[in-house]
């Protein structure tokens, strides 16, 4: 005999939430769930990476079913619900979706739904790589720095190269000043681009 299974999600940041309003609109819908599992995390969590969904998941067997209130409880974007969503539907898990009227996310109409989510999904990520690039040509034509703020000063560096020019160790001056090794590394191939370039 297959089980139903519902998970419910509140925001960690939300003391004053709980997921009972969630159970209770499910139940209130007639619902009859054989395992309730939740967690109290951010919704920017990948739905693998909050421990109530990835431990129910486990439990699942093929040919179950999964209930939730709403779509964001499947992810933390367009992107990661369709993932979600393709994984279970390779176990021929049913996911219903309360708030869409009851839709099984899995089924010929379900589909539909996720192939629109794919294309919102992409469309926002278009957007967004284009706002990034347009803020990048903003920022050069403005002479405003790109990227990290360097670990070090112009001076600093100039001492590391010379130090390391006098035979000091990578992991020693990474230790006096507090940097990684990678960025004393780095300041010594600037200073070997500088030379090759004079």
């Amino acid at each position: 005999m297959t089980a139903t299974f519902a998970y419910l999600r509140v925001s960690k940041s939300d003391d004053v939430m709980t997921t009972a309003n969630q159970r209770l609109e499910l139940e209130q819908a007639g619902y009859r769930v054989d395992y309730w599992h939740e967690d109290s995390i951010s919704g920017s969590t990948h739905a693998m990476g909050r421990p109530g969904f990835a431990d129910m998941v486990r439990k699942m067997r093929d040919g179950e079913t999964l209930v939730v209130s709403k779509l964001d409880r499947l992810g933390r974007n367009a992107l990661d619900v369709m993932g979600t969503v393709r994984a279970l539907a390779e176990r021929n898990i049913r996911v219903v979706v309360h708030s869409l009227g009851g839709v099984d996310l899995t089924s010929t109409t379900g589909k539909l739904l996720v192939g629109m989510l794919a294309a919102v999904a992409e469309m926002e990520r278009d957007l967004l790589i284009e706002r990034t690039r347009a803020g990048l040509v903003r920022a050069r034509n403005e002479g405003k720095p790109i990227g990290r703020p360097a670990k070090t000063t112009s001076t600093q560096r100039e001492t590391i190269q010379r130090r390391l020019a006098t035979g000091a160790s990578v992991s020693a001056l990474a230790r006096e000043y507090g940097i990684s090794r990678a960025t004393v590394i780095a300041a010594r191939v600037a200073g070997q681009r500088q030379v090759v370039g004079t």
